[in-house]
């Protein structure tokens, strides 16, 4: 069964689609940007500010519906300039630092409201 997660510990979509979405044990979490929860405006103007806001909104989604960060098993990172990829790194392993999920990491032209970093992201719970 198909159901759909919305909390607003996290920011709510900016177009038409889910927070995420859960099927059975598996959740499908949309791209998170670094916008605060309640203001829905962009965290910091730094790569690091950015992947901690963004971290922390993925995190939110997660625990809402009772997963958390070791459930996840697959993120995507879409990033501005790749050459911030040393510096997220930085910070994204202090959140996965034990058996951390498979990913994937890109360099795109743009992000939605200009943001330099944006991660989807895959969890399972048995």
């Amino acid at each position: 069964m198909k159901r759909i997660v919305q909390t607003e510990d996290a920011p709510p979509a900016i177009g038409p689609y889910s927070q995420a979405v859960q099927i059975g044990n598996f959740l499908f979490v949309s791209g998170q940007i670094p916008l605060h929860p309640q203001t829905s405006t962009v965290v910091g103007p730094s790569i690091q500010e950015q992947t901690e806001q963004v971290l922390k909104n993925l995190e939110s989604i997660l625990k809402s519906v009772e997963f958390g960060l070791q459930d996840v098993i697959k993120c995507t990172i879409f990033l501005k300039d790749l050459g911030d990829f040393e510096a997220v790194n930085a910070i994204y392993s202090r959140y996965f630092s034990i058996s951390p999920p498979a990913r994937a990491c890109v360099e795109v032209s743009r992000l939605p409201k200009d943001v330099l970093i944006e991660i989807e992201a895959i969890a399972y719970r048995s």
